[in-house]
């Protein structure tokens, strides 16, 4: 499958850079997968095509400040480094800047009180690095460290609780699950008054979320591993959801993810709580195991996140409803508006 035949021309004034100031202030463009029908709505309207009985679930990891800016000792040459997966002992998988200057055995000082050495490297700028400090690492991390804003996104973000969702609990995550940036709590509230059942999941976030498609089929494509984590309730919730044949709505993609990568775990066996690694890459073909429906954002050309909803949705009915985003100015991406994908 040609990854040509997800792109389309997207123009860059539409990349949302800032947060609006009200979260469920964006606008809803709505797809029917069944029927491919179309309409655009204010966000607050999701209310509306939620249906008792539905499982609504979300994303709880919450995002770390992973984005550190410090200076090589022997040259003062300035170096950066995003971090992506813990690996315990003090050791990080990340994403350094210059990689081609950062090699195993250098190292980056962040100010007085943290050092890295880069003790393991690979493709495309990752690296192992190992950091040694005095005190609590969080802690330092917390005062040293930038939110990992998307490198589309140019404006600093002076509010870094605008960057997290208002449920996110579980701190691991190198982005947020946008999708999730357009709840307040009233909202919930008011969704779970319906009656649909609001369940929560953790996947956190790492490089998949960076990570372009550079192959020139979709095959050949291989996604980053992501530690995902079902609970005792959750999985109750799930299986419910299943027995009494309502819809579950995955909000973003990571949940849709998570969703799908438990769903081939236990098949049609009872889902039981569990934690794993993710590396699930759906697009058109796949087969939905659990997911019957998506809130998601707009994402970019040529991107794993538009293979996925286009294998929910259909690709043709996808570049429909993008076509008519772009017309009428929908904001994309991180910040942008919302997009409900329902039968």
């Amino acid at each position: 499958m040609d990854v040509n035949w997800f792109d389309f021309e997207l123009p860059e004034r539409l990349i949302a850079q800032t947060p609006l100031a009200d979260r469920t202030s964006s606008r809803l463009l709505t797809l029917n997968k069944a029927t491919g029908a179309i309409a655009h709505e204010k966000f607050e309207r999701l209310i509306e095509y939620l249906q008792a009985g539905d499982t609504l679930v979300l994303n709880d990891t919450r995002v770390i400040p992973a984005r550190l800016f410090g200076v090589k000792p022997e040259t003062g040459a300035k170096a950066e480094v995003l971090l992506l997966k813990s690996l315990g002992e003090d050791r990080w998988e990340a994403l350094v800047r210059p990689g081609k200057r950062l090699h195993v055995g250098s190292r980056i000082l962040f100010g007085d009180e943290l050092e890295a050495e880069v003790v393991d490297e690979s493709e495309m700028g990752m690296r192992t690095i190992r950091f040694r400090y005095t005190g609590i690492f969080n802690e330092i991390l917390d005062r040293l460290g930038q939110m990992p804003l998307p490198p589309y996104i140019k404006e600093r973000l002076d509010d870094r609780e605008r960057y997290q969702t208002v449920y996110a609990k579980h701190e691991g995550s190198a982005a947020a699950p946008t999708a999730g940036l357009h709840f307040t709590p009233d909202f919930l509230e008011r969704i779970r008054a319906k009656g649909v059942t609001i369940a929560y999941l953790t996947l956190h976030v790492g490089l998949g979320t960076f990570r372009p498609v550079s192959a020139d089929t979709v095959e050949e494509h291989s996604m980053h591993a992501e530690y995902y984590r079902i609970g005792e309730e959750t999985a109750a919730q799930l299986n419910a959801a299943r027995s009494r044949g309502s819809r579950i709505v995955a909000v973003g993609t990571t949940s849709a993810r998570t969703l799908e990568t438990v769903g081939q775990r236990f098949g049609d066996q009872t889902i039981e709580p569990c934690d794993g690694w993710s590396s699930i890459f759906i697009y058109p073909g796949y087969e939905f195991k659990l997911v019957n429906a998506m809130l998601t954002n707009f994402h970019l050309p040529k991107s794993t996140l538009v293979m996925l909803i286009s294998a929910l949705a259909g690709r043709d009915a996808v570049m429909k409803a993008y076509a008519e985003a772009i017309e009428r100015e929908y904001r994309f991406f991180s910040f942008g508006d919302a997009m409900f994908i329902y039968e």
